[in-house]
């Protein structure tokens, strides 16, 4: 089995996301979305990219943006992965000239593959916790048994996710990536630096 790639999301501060190359993450995740904590500005998107060394991806989180506030922003940060967290439709992600990623949040009784079959363009799909009236970052985990065995798409797993508990997420579903946020903060949209070491380590042990 090939390495398990890690992403940390909802990356607000240079010094954080400096920690997280250092750890050894493959992608950090802004998030461009109003509502959250961990929401960021152009202009910090764009310090953070800058700071960064190469070969680690960054990826800009969104949640039922608009077509315009997208491109506004693309022109302005060069966001290497787009990741679509809301009611997206396949068409609604589509048109960027980037790779993307769509978030499903999984609760029982849902089908998941069929959901997933729909973003036939999607370079992966990640998996979080649905939790009503939120669209992301609850640090709450959901039934890992609910992942389907054969998703036709890479699968990034989240929702809930820590040092505590990631290897053990990682044994059972067997994704292709883990994405926290939550799981390494020392507050809302600020990282803990050794959280950030811990769960690095553990994904690697896996």
């Amino acid at each position: 089995m090939s390495a398990v790639r890690s992403k940390i999301c909802g990356i607000t501060r240079i010094e954080d996301a400096l920690v997280a190359a250092e750890a050894g993450a493959d992608a950090i995740g802004l998030v461009f979305y109003a509502k959250s904590p961990r929401a960021v500005s152009v202009q910090q998107a764009r310090a953070i990219i800058a700071a960064l060394p190469p070969f680690v991806t960054t990826v800009g989180l969104f949640v039922n943006a608009s077509r315009c506030d997208l491109n506004e922003i693309l022109d302005a940060v060069p966001l290497d992965l787009l990741q679509f967290h809301g009611d997206e439709t396949p068409a609604d992600c589509a048109g960027y000239h980037r790779p993307y990623i769509k978030a499903l949040r999984v609760k029982p009784g849902d089908d998941i593959a069929a959901q997933a079959a729909q973003y036939s363009q999607a370079s992966g799909i990640l998996l979080d916790t649905y939790v009503a009236g939120v669209p992301g970052g609850t640090g709450e985990s959901f039934d890992w048994s609910l992942v389907p065995h054969a998703l036709s798409k890479p699968i990034i797993l989240a929702g809930g996710l820590c040092a505590e508990n990631v290897r053990a997420a990682i044994q059972q579903v067997r994704p292709y990536a883990v994405d926290v946020s939550g799981g390494v903060e020392a507050s809302k949209g600020i990282k803990d630096a050794e959280k950030i070491r811990a769960f690095i380590r553990e994904v690697g042990c896996a």
